[in-house]
């Protein structure tokens, strides 16, 4: 995707890491943060186009950390449904990028909601999911293009969804016994492999390699979070139990009753993706779902990051979200975090993303307002300094491929 340099003067600045900023500028050269300051502290090469931003609000672009953009298209039934490979309990080879397609309406939607990064996961319905990746939410030719991270994370389940998934088959699991079995025979068998190909590295021997096991060999290593799908209590107590015993990177993921432990999980250090909110209690783990569960998360001290779970929620609807973890109890920076600062730190993307720091990508929202005021709205926002969608004349639109790559 082509940038060019771009400087947004005269706006309230909202670093996220760092204090607000009134009257500030944001320097965009080369598609990376240039430079944020004050006015008379951040000097404009000639020549660099201006936006002034008077009485506006500017924030680097929301991170959406657990997706399904992409791979559960909107609009088009089974077949734009790729999100689970449901036939056999691991399935940590597949990868989510080799199934998004870029122009599902969802990314579309994530533009108008300020949302400019999207960890795009498989679903719950296996114990082991397969691989996800991190990508911009707009301005490839190929998904390729707009990868952040080929491989951020392994998506893992545990309670509800895999056992009624394998339950009705009569295969295992059909228990929350037989689910914390595979995921625990996975990984011994993972680290068997990794000793023996070790072993066939020292002495010069062929090896065969096993792409499942190579896969959980890499979150042995650390180069790979652990997303655990779980809601229940007693289902979290158990992803804690396993990341004991294999010494993985866990990041909780829904945490629906992660409040009753919150304790345990701040002692940790164990971050929480929260949500989606906006649901009904349509299964038993969802029984004590509520907004406020957020801020008792928060005020326990664990860092928390707030997810729609697109399509269960759609995706522009993430500030929303937050927007009313405000209003039941969540501090207003812990909710700025949560949709920035904190994803992009949980999954080892705070690189790139995040933040309105010098060296990170451009992605830049220009709102009409507080984003966290219902009212407001993205009006430009900036994918690695290049525009990507703009309100104006009472409509949204999405720069498309052919005003891109014309």
């Amino acid at each position: 995707m082509t940038s060019s340099s771009i400087a947004i003067v005269n706006a309230r600045v909202v670093p996220v890491i760092g204090e607000p900023i009134e009257g500030g500028t944001v320097l965009i050269r080369d598609g990376v943060i240039a430079a944020v300051g004050a006015a008379p502290e951040v000097e404009i090469p000639e020549g660099v186009e201006t936006i002034d931003a008077t009485g506006k609000w500017v924030l680097p672009g929301f991170v959406e950390s657990h997706g399904h953009v992409g791979i559960h298209e909107e609009a088009n039934g089974p077949a734009g449904d790729d999100t689970n490979e449901m036939t056999t309990p691991n399935t940590a080879a597949v990868r989510a990028i080799d199934a998004v397609n870029i122009d599902d309406e969802g990314f579309r939607d994530a533009l108008s909601g300020g949302v400019t990064s999207i960890v795009v996961k498989p679903g719950s319905g296996n114990p082991i999911g397969g691989q996800t990746v991190a990508i911009k939410a707009w301005g490839g030719r190929t998904i390729d293009e707009q990868v952040i991270k080929a491989a951020v994370s392994v998506k893992s389940a545990l309670g509800e969804n895999p056992k009624r998934v394998y339950g009705a088959k009569n295969v295992t699991p059909s228990t929350r016994l037989g689910v914390a079995m595979v995921i625990r025979e996975a990984f011994v068998e993972a680290q068997n492999y990794r000793a023996q190909r070790e072993e066939a590295e020292r002495d010069g021997k062929p090896f065969a390699r096993d792409l499942s096991k190579e896969t959980l060999a890499r979150v042995l290593d650390g180069e790979l979070y652990w997303d655990q799908h779980t809601h229940r209590h007693d289902d979290i107590a158990t992803a804690l139990r396993l990341a004991d015993e294999f010494g993985y990177k866990l990041v909780v993921n829904h945490g629906t009753e992660a409040h009753k432990i919150a304790d345990v999980l701040a002692e940790r250090d164990i971050p929480v993706i929260f949500g989606p909110m906006f649901t009904s209690r349509s299964k038993v783990e969802l029984r004590d779902r509520a907004i406020a569960n957020l801020a008792a998360l928060a005020a326990a001290g664990v860092r928390v990051a707030i997810t729609t779970d697109h399509p269960v929620v759609p995706i522009n609807f993430l500030v929303y979200q937050a927007a009313l973890a405000v209003k039941d109890g969540l501090p207003r920076q812990t909710a700025l975090e949560a949709l920035t600062a904190n994803p992009a730190a949980f999954l080892g993307l705070d690189d790139r993303i995040g933040a309105l720091v010098e060296g990170r990508d451009g992605d830049v929202v220009i709102w009409s307002g507080d984003p966290l005021d219902v009212n407001s709205r993205a009006e430009h926002v900036f994918i690695e300094g290049a525009e990507v969608y703009r309100w104006e004349d009472g409509t949204g639109h999405v720069v498309e491929r052919s005003e891109r790559f014309a």
